[in-house]
């Protein structure tokens, strides 16, 4: 099953960042376009191929053919997309690795303090349990990620490659 994506616009203007000045092929979206395709493309079930269809009012003197321009376009972009964040995910595991061994030492060290007071009364107790909770405070970051900071990352990362490989298809309204 096709999810199918529609967008109306009045000119190719609307699609593409106007402070951007590269040719049309390599420019970035607009900010509003693209939340609108992106926000419509993950309503869709993740198993349904996903297609855009632009349909543009009038057409630009600029451009001949806007259909291939256009898929070429949001293709490249959305594989632009795709690379950075999967740079995004690169990072955000590698910052959780070093967090676990930070971690994971000052937990060691924490430890280590705390067994030096075992069996004693009073605040050096207090310390002694002060320790240990300051040591698995510090587990905190490399769990959250571990757990949970890196799925949604890969969710946008598996939306922009569908974003990438759908067929864009433009409807030109003017004669």
């Amino acid at each position: 099953m096709t999810g199918l994506i529609e967008l109306k616009l009045n000119g190719l203007d609307q699609l593409f960042n106007s402070m951007d000045p590269s040719p049309f092929h390599e420019r970035d979206l607009d900010h509003d376009a693209e939340e609108f395709i992106v926000s419509w493309a993950a309503e869709h079930p993740r198993q349904h191929d996903l297609k855009l269809v632009v349909h543009l009012a009038e057409q630009d003197p600029r451009v001949s053919r806007p259909g291939p321009l256009v898929s070429e376009a949001i293709t490249h972009y959305f594989e632009y997309r795709a690379t950075m964040t999967r740079r995004e995910l690169k990072r955000l595991l590698r910052e959780g690795r070093t967090a676990f061994i930070v971690g994971l030492l000052f937990l060691g060290l924490c430890q280590f303090g705390a067994s030096t007071l075992a069996g004693t009364t009073g605040w050096r107790n207090l310390a002694r349990e002060g320790l240990l909770i300051v040591g698995w405070v510090a587990m905190w970051k490399p769990l959250d990620i571990a757990l949970y900071r890196w799925w949604p990352i890969v969710s946008n990362l598996k939306l922009y490659e569908r974003l990438a490989r759908m067929p864009v298809e433009v409807v030109s309204s003017d004669p």
